[in-house]
């Protein structure tokens, strides 16, 4: 298999470990993956370097593929968010977010099977125009939706549905209050989805979508949405299959690609070798297809699920007393 290298951001607290952890089952898959590391985030801050140094943004731009763990970034006036900087530098316009019941988590329903579509770039959550006023009494930010961006999103929703089989594709809105924002937005979806008669589409208002997905969550399919609305959405969704320990994503754009564990970067358990890794794994998942590379996806997928399915050895907060190691040991025995 011809080698083909990537970036891999190990990130800071729990972030080195479960991406170590990850990086065994990789090798063990036999993928044909070189690693190029580079640091961003508190690593970074505390080697007296820049949030993102440019060398890392440089490694990104090489490989165009990122393997990326949790990182920190620091509270406080003048840090801006690694990953929303990383997002919005490298045009990742499409944040997918799978959600999968995998037997043995103690999850509260047995057949999820949700993606979430996210726009990634624009919108509340991108942070644009916010002020605050001399007195401190008024605060503003901007809401800005592109009709181009709506519409390039929405097309990859549909088409990521039609090649993976989806029947459904529910666009959320609150076009009933939002009427310019999320308006735009819902008629760009309307417009989209004439392109795609083999797939229903449903639109649904926000609040009334997170009342579903909390009383009936298998109705749902795909769900493709604004930046803030997805943002929610999908801690749901994952709040749905155990928790965000089970939630990878990817993060896509033109000609580049980032994949990631979105849980935080735990640092109270940091150095415990009690971080589930599995989310970081799933993403790892996700990056072999988006590299075609469907049959080792697929493998680790089956060897994850069964690991966790077996019991023995999983992390604490999945209700066992396993370690990173010892997990992801289960995991490696059943490739």
């Amino acid at each position: 298999m011809a080698s083909r290298k990537i970036t891999v951001l190990p990130g800071d607290g729990i972030g080195p470990s479960i991406v170590e952890a990850t990086q065994r089952v990789l090798d063990r898959l036999n993928c044909g993956l070189e690693y190029e590391y580079a640091d961003v985030g508190l690593t970074a801050l505390e080697q007296g370097r820049e949030l993102i140094p440019q060398e890392a943004l440089d490694a990104i731009e090489r490989n165009g593929i990122v393997l990326k763990g949790p990182i920190t970034t620091p509270v406080g006036e003048g840090f801006t968010s690694v990953n929303v900087t990383l997002r919005k530098e490298f045009q990742l316009f499409a944040n997918v977010r799978p959600v999968i019941t995998i037997p043995g988590t103690r999850a509260r329903y047995e057949n999820i099977d949700i993606i979430t579509v996210r726009e990634n770039t624009e919108g509340m959550y991108s942070g644009i125009g916010q002020t605050l006023s001399e007195d401190g009494n008024t605060a503003e930010a901007r809401s800005v939706i592109t009709r181009d961006e709506s519409l390039r999103l929405v097309r990859f929703a549909f088409d990521m549905a039609r090649r993976l089989g989806r029947q459904q594709v529910t666009v959320v809105h609150k076009a009933n209050i939002l009427k310019t924002t999320s308006g735009l937005f819902l008629n760009c979806a309307r417009e989209v989805a004439e392109d795609y008669p083999d797939i229903e589409m449903n639109e649904m208002i926000v609040d009334a979508c997170c009342m579903k997905l909390v009383m009936n969550p298998e109705q749902f399919d795909v769900i493709v949405t604004t930046n803030l609305f997805g943002d929610i959405i999908s801690d749901l969704c994952a709040g749905l299959v155990g928790g965000l320990g089970m939630a990878p994503g990817a993060n896509i754009g033109e000609d580049k690609a980032l994949f990631e564990a979105v849980h935080g970067s735990a640092p109270d358990i940091a150095g415990k070798n009690i971080a589930n890794p599995t989310a970081m794994m799933l993403a790892a998942a996700l990056m072999l297809d988006h590299m075609q590379l469907h049959e080792p996806a697929s493998r680790m997928r089956t060897a994850i699920r069964n690991a966790i399915f077996a019991g023995d050895r999983v992390t604490p907060d999945l209700g066992g007393h396993g370690t990173t190691t010892g997990f992801t040991d289960a995991v490696i025995e059943r490739i």
